[in-house]
């Protein structure tokens, strides 16, 4: 098998047609769903106003074509000085033009100045400044710029630095300091046309004001970190292994182009709105400081990883649509999501994803290609070989991954609460993007991520590829003999991994005390959908919210952060194979859904609770499906249910 179907075949004419219509399909829907979701929120104020708003029509002021006073929208043919012409009123040069000598657009609160010559190969003077019609095409330009500046630097942008030696995050900072001098340029008119002088030499084909958008959304396109996807993931170990053929290639375009879509869609509705509300119109300096201020805010932030700690606050979305693309056997097929085989980790496929129970996935494979280690003592390597007789969990991670910076919380507690126990964590950095390649920029990260337990820089992906990943983040759990036990790919699944860490840990050292369980609370985004049927017995539930969940009589007490869509219990309560019974117990269900019913059976009395308003019904019978609440459609809420001794709880169901 080859190690990525985007290598370019050999003996066969190249990718047949099905097949780069395929790619192209699956790259076009995960840019569009990539394009709505909140990774592209922090870029959207730029598009709107300096993309759109500035391409608008009548936002230079109150000038009009030929009213000779050279301050209008457009340039007057009839004005004074001693030029020609001018332009027509669609901004293009007319027949009897000169080459004028312009600057860029015009910043705050001046006009673009435009010199008038007698002849083209006269002296050049500033004598009549006036403002230049915006370029209709300005968000076509801009988002054009961040398609081909994504898929350029995506695909060929850390073997290029590489080759030149530079530091691998040298594109992006080089990024911030163009939008933040364009932002600084828009704000202060003597800067921008500071900027501007070394250009003024160049002919003025080469140097026409009305494509900057083009440079605006080249620069955008640097410092463009879009959601960790299959399609991303395919793309960035093709770029980063240097295996990019045809296919490779269609398959980045057409991502970059879907998650531009969105893009602009916005721009445009930042134009039209220009053109429609007054104040815009009226206002073309102050839009101007405004994408000046949002182009500066937006570098500074990156800077310090703002847009990071925001996406991390937002639900997404799109969580159900990402799903729904990302599990299907079309796409896993097309984009060869089973990795790389050979002797090593041929048996990984044995695992299912997120298994409730502990699987038996072949020996572990090797740990290798990494660049450096960090939380090591002196920088030694982590050698599983080493590590027999502990239980151990492989955290494949990116510091710029929103998916993966929610996740590390869970794995950073389990490694401080387990250490102790026979537990050891290992961070593998496997990065998405040329800058997260640099240590400095991974080391910063971790120290606000609070990660002291050992991190790999995986930058060749070597690693990576050995375990078949293809997601960002993904746990491996690796028992005490080395052998792999259970693998998780994506966020959420944190009870279950937790369960199975002390069953691992328990199995290698029976004597062991394990502590209590970690109580973090789960920032996984939800997509709003109803609960899935809850099962109450031991030997079916799934997201009970708690550890040591076994048949047979306990005490129980509600955990401090419950998780949406799972249920937990207090007071004292026999767990059977079949459901539940309590003499004074309590379940308290989160859960997302119109209409919840529960399955009871025996005799006796159920009290429902919610909002402080409590309900009581009476159970006689053989096990049937009683109803515990209705309300709107979607409706997210808390159940709390008390059971009179004699009653049996079964399962909840939703609708």
């Amino acid at each position: 098998m080859a190690p990525n179907t985007f290598q370019t075949r050999t003996g066969s004419g190249g990718a047949g047609k099905d097949t780069m219509l395929t790619l192209a399909l699956i790259g076009l829907i995960g840019g569009l769903i990539t394009g709505i979701s909140p990774c592209i929120l922090p870029v959207l104020p730029v598009i709107f106003f300096s993309g759109g708003a500035e391409s608008a029509r009548g936002t230079g002021g109150s000038g009009r074509p030929g009213a000779g006073t050279g301050t209008g929208d457009r340039r007057s043919g009839s004005g004074s000085g001693s030029g020609s012409k001018g332009t027509r009123n669609d901004g293009a040069p007319s027949s009897t033009t000169t080459s004028p000598t312009a600057t860029l657009p015009a910043a705050a609160n001046s006009t673009a100045t435009v010199t008038n010559t007698a002849t083209s190969t006269g002296p050049v003077e500033a004598d009549e400044p006036v403002t230049r019609v915006a370029s209709r095409w300005r968000p076509y330009q801009v988002v054009g710029g961040l398609v081909v500046s994504f898929s350029l630097f995506t695909l060929l942008g850390s073997i290029i630095i590489s080759l030149l030696g530079l530091p691998q995050d040298v594109l992006r900072w080089a990024a911030l300091i163009v939008l933040l001098l364009i932002g600084l340029g828009l704000i202060f008119p003597p800067l921008q046309h500071l900027i501007e002088r070394p250009f003024a030499r160049f002919p003025q084909k080469q140097v026409n004001p009305e494509r900057r958008g083009f440079g605006l959304g080249f620069a955008l396109g640097a410092i463009y970190v879009p959601c960790a996807g299959p399609v991303l993931a395919a793309i960035t170990v093709a770029g980063s292994t240097g295996s990019i053929g045809v296919e490779t290639v269609v398959l980045t375009v057409s991502f970059a182009i879907g998650t531009a879509i969105p893009l602009l869609a916005f721009a445009l509705a930042g134009r039209r709105v220009a053109e429609r509300v007054k104040a815009f119109r009226k206002r073309q300096k102050g839009i101007r400081i405004t994408g000046g201020i949002l182009m500066i805010a937006l570098a500074i932030g990156l800077v310090f990883d703002l847009p990071q700690a925001i996406q991390k606050l937002i639900p997404d979305y799109t969580a159900g649509l990402q799903d729904t693309f990302n599990n299907s056997e079309q796409v896993k097929q097309a984009l060869d999501l089973g990795g790389l085989v050979n002797d090593q980790n041929k048996n990984l496929d044995k695992c299912s994803n997120g298994s409730e129970e502990l699987e038996s996935c072949g020996t572990a494979p090797d740990i290798t290609g990494i660049d450096t280690w960090l939380n090591t003592k002196d920088g030694s390597a982590i050698d599983l070989k080493q590590l027999k007789g502990q239980v151990v969990l492989i955290d494949f991670w990116a510091y710029s991954c929103i998916n993966c910076l929610r996740s590390i919380p869970h794995v950073a507690s389990w490694s401080d609460t387990y250490k102790d126990a026979g537990l050891t964590v290992v961070g593998i950095h496997s990065p998405e993007y040329a800058f997260e390649k640099e240590v400095g920029n991974v080391k910063a990260s971790m120290e606000k991520q609070g990660i002291t337990y050992p991190v790999g820089l995986d930058n060749n992906l070597s690693t990576w590829t050995n375990y078949r990943n293809r997601y960002w983040p993904a746990h491996y759990l690796i028992d005490a003999e080395g052998t792999v036990r259970h693998i998780k790919f994506g966020e959420g699944g944190y009870q279950t991994t937790e369960k199975l860490i002390r069953e691992l840990l328990t199995d290698a050292n029976p004597e062991v005390k394990l502590p209590a369980a970690t109580e973090v609370a789960d920032q996984t985004p939800t997509n709003g959908s109803t609960t899935q049927e809850t099962y109450l017995s031991p030997t079916k539930a799934v997201n009970f919210a708690g550890t040591d969940y076994t048949l047979g009589e306990a005490s129980f007490d509600y955990p401090s952060n419950q998780p949406a869509d799972t249920f937990a219990l207090n007071g004292d309560w026999n767990l059977t194979s079949q459901g539940i019974t309590s003499p004074n117990g309590t379940v308290r269900l989160k859960f997302t859904a119109q209409t919840v019913r529960m399955v009871l059976g025996g005799e006796g009395s159920v009290t429902v609770t919610r909002d402080g308003t409590s309900e009581t019904f009476d159970v006689s019978g053989p096990p049937d499906s009683y109803p515990v609440f209705e309300g709107k459609t979607g409706t997210t809420g808390t159940l709390e249910v008390t059971l009179s001794g004699g009653v049996d709880a079964y399962s909840f169901t939703f609708g």
